[in-house]
């Protein structure tokens, strides 16, 4: 139960102490993690800031191979990694298995794409470019719900743009990140990419930290504010991807039947543990009913059980606050009056499994529509007039994604540009690319991840101004 270590210095580094990480499938502890020291934590981040001074001269084609190393090492070892996902955070084997190719597919984006400087002018009078610095070492927090897709995120660009990095994961997740970071220790210099592994307050002491230029979180809009506060003291740069209630609005000419196994997965992936994922449907009075029943047909008929276990379509929740929290959303629905069309209670065996519940008759007023669930829950609210829903969905403090679902794309199209969020999808949802700038509105983050534009997030633009005959 202790082979897990962290990565300083491209090193591996033991601790004195360590913390349980749980099965959420039994809710019993399977291993210990290193839980990283204020010294050890010095150790990283000096590490990486004495890497960043070689590895921001390196030149492009030396990062660009980094990146495909780091691919071909999560092809390498996809079986292993899936196998400590799965223990760790509780998703299905094929979920597991998905999240590292997803990994690998942003990897292999990010070691392709072209970014040439931008030349504003050249002529007689004077030649002006800008091209891009690195901005030094990254302190890269991760969350529990896809610990490699979402460290590659983040790591990809960062290295890329010439950038070294310390990255933690969650506390409840931490085993497949810090394995992956004793693998690319192997195709990495020594210090570009460190590992740390704790509990609180391992990450405040990261974003309060004096070395790190930049800090890129991924988590909830609490911890993500306490980030935006200890940054802003050394004005470091920040990219927060928070949260989300993301709605999905089915317009009159939708086909309930044709759109709901699309639709719930689009909601119930990694069991509702998606922060792009949808929290909320708005169906029309004259399409309600045969949506609430086509949904809650659908998630009665899937098999919830251990992620190892074959068949299993959706396994525990990853954690025991987060089950607590969707058992109590839920349970305050059902008290003031909304109907679970399928669920709607824990069940009863070990681990942290919550049966998949569609809930019907309830509006923006309840809890379980005005707040990111996290879980697989999904409350159907019936509408009159789609101007309406726009409002109230405009009214919520977050703005991460959303869709619109009809039989004509071209006016989902014109209802989809009216909502504030960083991505609307038109008859799909959590079709995310990682060529697809991604970010939020509101409450839901601050700058974007991926694509050219989240790669810009990992370095300054600097202007380079040259006179006639220089």
């Amino acid at each position: 139960m202790n082979d897990y270590v962290m990565t300083i210095d491209g090193r591996p580094a033991e601790t004195a102490g360590t913390f349980d990480v749980l099965d959420p499938a039994t809710g019993e502890v399977f291993a210990q993690a290193p839980n990283c020291t204020p010294a050890q934590l010095d150790a990283a981040m000096e590490a990486a800031e004495r890497a960043w001074a070689r590895w921001r001269r390196e030149g492009l084609s030396v990062r660009r191979k980094a990146l495909l190393d780091a691919r071909r090492i999560l092809d390498d070892h996809a079986g292993e990694l899936a196998e400590l996902l799965t223990r760790e955070q509780g998703k299905p084997a094929r979920e597991a298995a998905e999240e590292i190719t997803d990994a690998q597919a942003w990897f292999t984006y990010y070691a392709e794409v072209e970014d040439p400087p931008q030349i504003l002018q050249d002529d007689d009078s004077a030649r002006v470019e800008i091209v891009r610095k690195p901005l030094g070492v990254v302190a890269a927090i991760t969350p529990w719900n896809y610990p490699l897709t979402l460290a590659s995120w983040k790591l990809a660009p960062a290295l890329l743009a010439g950038n070294t990095v310390v990255l933690k994961p969650s506390p409840y997740t931490p085993l497949a990140t810090l394995r992956f970071g004793r693998l690319l220790s192997d195709a990495l210099p020594p210090g570009v990419v460190n590992v740390v592994s704790g509990k609180d307050p391992l990450g405040a002491w990261m974003t309060a930290h004096p070395v790190p230029r930049k800090i890129s979180f991924t988590g909830s809009v609490a911890t993500g504010k306490l980030v935006a506060a200890a940054a802003a003291a050394d004005l470091k740069r920040t990219t927060l991807e928070l949260g989300g209630n993301d709605p999905a609005i089915l317009l009159d000419d939708a086909d309930p039947v044709r759109i709901t196994e699309k639709l719930f997965w689009s909601a119930f992936e990694n069991n509702g543990q998606v922060c792009s994922a949808v929290k909320r449907v708005y169906a029309p009075a004259s399409r309600y009913d045969d949506v609430v029943e086509s949904l809650a047909a659908f998630a009665g008929s899937r098999v919830v059980g251990p992620g190892a276990a074959a068949g299993t379509d959706l396994g525990p929740l990853n954690n025991e606050p987060q089950f607590t929290r969707v058992r109590e959303l839920v349970g305050d629905a059902l008290t003031k009056g909304a109907r679970a069309a399928s669920g709607g209670t824990a069940l009863e065996r070990p681990g942290y499994f919550f049966a998949p519940t569609i809930l019907a008759d309830l509006d923006d007023g309840f809890r379980v529509v005005g707040e990111e669930q996290f879980g697989p829950v999904l409350p159907v609210v019936r509408y009159e007039d789609v101007d309406e829903v726009v409002r109230q969905v405009n009214a919520s403090r977050y703005g991460l994604t959303g869709s619109v679902w009809s039989g004509d794309p071209d006016r989902a199209d014109r209802v989809a540009r009216e909502l504030d969020a960083g991505t609307v999808f038109v008859n799909t949802h959590l079709a995310l690319q990682p060529n697809q700038p991604f970010g939020g509105a509101k409450w839901s983050g601050i700058g974007v991840e991926n694509g050219i534009a989240g790669l810009h997030g990992f370095s300054e633009p600097q202007v380079i101004h040259r006179a006639p005959g220089a």
